[in-house]
């Protein structure tokens, strides 16, 4: 554990308060008219993805958890959890479905991702901001619907559903956001 100033703090920091780890998802400075000058921030609980939002003082020292990041090759799905291999030593992990979290809709076997580690415990995967994925199902769009705007339903070859323009067809390629997925464009 390393101990580190609420100065410091950075999105994707991850906290050790009381035992529990906390990963920083947003934070911001504050100097009120009178009084010192805070920290608020959003914590997201590693384990049960619940979100609060607490105020530190600023330049108070908090202990910072020893998160190991490496880079990983999503393998396949084994019906109990994810499996992933370690790109450098070839060691390869399973990661429990409610660890990997909604990242499943976007992983592709053989993909890259970034997994956190505190000692040998998974704790969150980190995908890239954006991946390339195939529609393998979607309604066709009607003739003359392009200047609309309009969005129908996709189903992504993960088996994820999001919301696409009126133009996209079965069978494209597209760039999906993975913080929220929402469609980016087309793929050429």
């Amino acid at each position: 554990m390393a101990t580190i100033s609420t100065n410091d703090l950075k999105n994707g920091t991850v906290l050790d308060l009381d035992g529990q780890l906390w990963q920083v998802t947003w934070f911001q400075h504050h100097k009120p008219g009178k009084g010192n000058t805070v920290v608020r921030t959003k914590l997201k609980h590693v384990l049960t993805g619940k979100v609060v939002d607490r105020t530190f003082n600023s330049d108070v020292k908090v202990e910072s958890a020893n998160v190991d990041r490496r880079e990983m090759q999503y393998l396949y799905h084994d019906g109990d959890g994810f499996v992933f291999m370690d790109t450098s030593s070839y060691d390869q992990i399973s990661i429990p479905e409610e660890t990997v979290g909604e990242a499943k809709d976007f992983m592709l076997e053989n993909q890259l991702a970034t997994v956190a580690l505190h000692g040998a415990t998974p704790l969150f995967i980190d995908l890239p901001a954006s991946v390339e994925l195939e529609i393998s199902y979607t309604e066709p769009g009607l003739q003359g619907d392009r200047s609309t705007g309009g969005t129908k339903p996709a189903t992504l070859e993960t088996g994820r559903q999001i919301n696409v323009p009126l133009f996209i067809t079965t069978g494209e390629r597209i760039k999906v956001d993975t913080r929220d997925g929402s469609y980016q464009g087309r793929v050429s």
